[in-house]
């Protein structure tokens, strides 16, 4: 009850910010979920002991075609969502996680396809003397992904809509320390979502230039580095680099 408190807050947060914002620019969203984690390893199916729940919350920037790229991509929305998930499981804890989003749309706007990148917060990761059974996690934070598809119908009562289909949540920390082996969590979401002010009409920026678009083949180098540690708990953890060096050429405004 106390989390269910905190969260609605947040929401009525969100809704004050937004409230400032210029009219039909931007939207709320909070759905709960229900689902399972998909056993892709046997080392965490005595982890898998019931279903885990949670909700998301977001919150997006409409997009109305002040751009050449919004009208090329049907309009889509960002920005940032938050989501807290038990995982039903005392050994596997729960999850807080933040992300960036964009929002896509099809079919007449009637289906929207979210992608969030993140950081996530896991309450009980492994440790060889109190939680030696959690494979899954070997730190507290991690990478996260998930994906929402969703039918959606805003402004069904005044400002409300609706939102349901299927979350598919992703959990690891990309080997930077053992154990890894991660979880993903296939699930079912409903919720509302709320749009402050009336929308804005939608404009198509021409694209007269496309045909003659032309730039020069370009030389690019990259250099990433980062820290990983091997499936064998407890062997440490090494640094690693990588250098790149390619060559891309632009044929289009989308596509090199």
């Amino acid at each position: 009850m106390r989390r269910l408190l905190t969260y609605l807050c947040l929401i009525l947060s969100l809704a004050a910010f937004a409230q400032e914002a210029p009219s039909g620019k931007f939207s709320a969203d909070a759905s709960y979920f229900y689902g399972n984690i998909i056993p892709h390893r046997k080392s965490i199916q005595h982890l898998i002991t019931g279903h885990p729940v949670g909700i998301i919350i977001g919150f997006s920037r409409k997009t109305f075609g002040d751009e050449r790229w919004q009208s090329g991509y049907n309009y889509p929305d960002y920005g940032f969502s938050f989501h807290y998930q038990d995982m039903r499981n005392e050994t596997l804890g729960e999850m807080f996680g933040f992300y960036g989003h964009y929002n896509f749309y099809f079919l007449k706007r009637r289906l929207m396809f979210r992608v969030g990148q993140g950081i996530a917060y896991n309450t009980n990761p492994y440790d060889k003397d109190t939680n030696f059974r959690n494979y899954a996690y070997g730190m507290h934070l991690m990478p996260s992904t998930y994906f929402m598809l969703n039918y959606s119908k805003p402004d069904l009562w005044k400002n409300i809509g609706v939102q349901a289909g299927l979350t598919f949540i992703h959990h690891s920390n990309a080997s930077m320390k053992a154990p890894n082996t991660s979880t993903n969590t296939l699930a079912v979401n409903v919720g509302l979502n709320y749009t402050f002010g009336r929308s804005e009409e939608y404009r198509h920026l021409p694209e007269n230039d496309t045909l003659a678009f032309s730039e020069p083949v370009k030389f690019n180098f990259s250099f990433k580095g980062g820290v990983n540690e091997s499936d064998v708990i407890g062997s440490g953890q090494y640094p690693y680099y990588a250098l790149s060096v390619y060559a891309d050429k632009r044929w289009s405004r989308k596509s090199a």
